[in-house]
C-alpha cells in the first residue's frame, strides 16, 4: 500500500481530485484518505505544515500498513538549476535547522545517531525528472544568511517538510520517494510573491504527472 504525506490541502489536490476516495480516518490527530489511485491501494494524509506534522503525518500512514511513503508539492528553488513549476525528484535530504555542531563538531544537519547529514531516499529508475537535494527546516523566508547555509550544505531545493519525512521512513525501513515542483526561486523577487502567484501552476504539474509517479512506485 502506498502512503502519501502531504503539508497542505492545496497541494493534496492534485492527487485527491485523481483517487476514489472510500474512507476518512483522523490518524494521529491526522485526516487520512482511504481508496485507490492509478489502481493501487493508497492512503493519503494531509498532515499540516512543518516538520513535526510531516513526522505525525508519516507515522499515520505507517501505522496504517504504508510499505512505500511518497511526498510531494511544492518547493523553493536556490539557484539557476531549479526552474518554476519544474518537477524534481529528490535524492537526498537534510534538516537545516538541526545543529549539534557546538557538542559534536559535526556538519550541520548531522541527526544524533547519524555520520551523515543528509539521508538518502528512494530514487525510482523508471522516473526521468532531475535529481536534486533538499533542505528541509522549520521556517519560510528569503534570509541571505539562511540561503548562503543551504548553498554550503549543498541543497538545490528547500521545503518545510521533506527531510523529517525522510528521517521517519528511514527509522521504519521504509523507502521514501519525493517529488517537488518549484513554486519560488531565491534571488528572483520575494519568495512569498513567487510562492504565492505559482502555487497553482506548479501542483497542475504535478497533478499532470501523478499517473507516472505511482507507475513508479510498484
Amino acid at each position: 500500500m502506498i502512503g502519501v504525506v502531504v503539508a497542505m490541502d492545496s497541494e493534496a489536490t492534485a492527487l485527491l481530485s485523481q483517487t476514489d476516495i472510500e474512507n476518512i480516518l483522523t490518524v494521529y490527530g491526522k485526516p487520512v484518505y482511504e481508496g485507490k489511485a492509478f489502481g493501487k491501494e493508497v492512503r493519503i494524509c494531509v498532515c499540516g505544515v512543518g516538520k513535526v506534522n510531516a513526522a505525525a503525518g508519516t507515522c499515520a500512514v505507517l501505522a496504517l500498513g504504508a510499505d512505500v511513503v511518497l511526498n510531494f508539492g511544492v518547493a523553493g528553488g536556490l539557484h539557476a538549476k531549479t526552474q518554476l513549476t519544474e518537477l524534481y525528484l529528490i535524492e537526498k535530504a537534510v534538516e537545516y535547522d538541526f545543529d549539534l555542531t557546538q557538542l559534536n563538531g559535526g556538519a550541520v544537519g548531522t541527526l544524533d545517531g547519524e555520520t551523515e547529514n543528509f539521508l538518502p531516499l528512494f530514487v525510482p529508475d523508471a522516473l526521468d525528472f532531475p535529481r536534486r537535494a533538499l533542505a528541509s527546516g522549520d521556517r519560510f523566508n528569503d534570509s541571505a544568511d539562511d540561503h548562503a547555509l543551504l548553498l554550503a550544505l549543498g541543497a538545490d531545493i528547500r521545503d518545510m517538510e521533506g527531510a523529517a519525512i525522510a528521517q521517519v521512513c528511514k527509522y521504519a525501513g521504509v523507502p521514501l520517494v519525493s517529488v517537488k515542483a518549484v513554486s519560488d526561486v531565491y534571488g528572483a523577487g520575494s519568495t512569498t510573491e513567487q510562492y504565492q502567484k505559482n502555487l497553482a501552476r506548479a501542483m497542475l504539474n504535478v497533478k499532470a504527472y501523478m499517473g507516472e509517479i505511482f507507475a513508479a512506485l510498484d
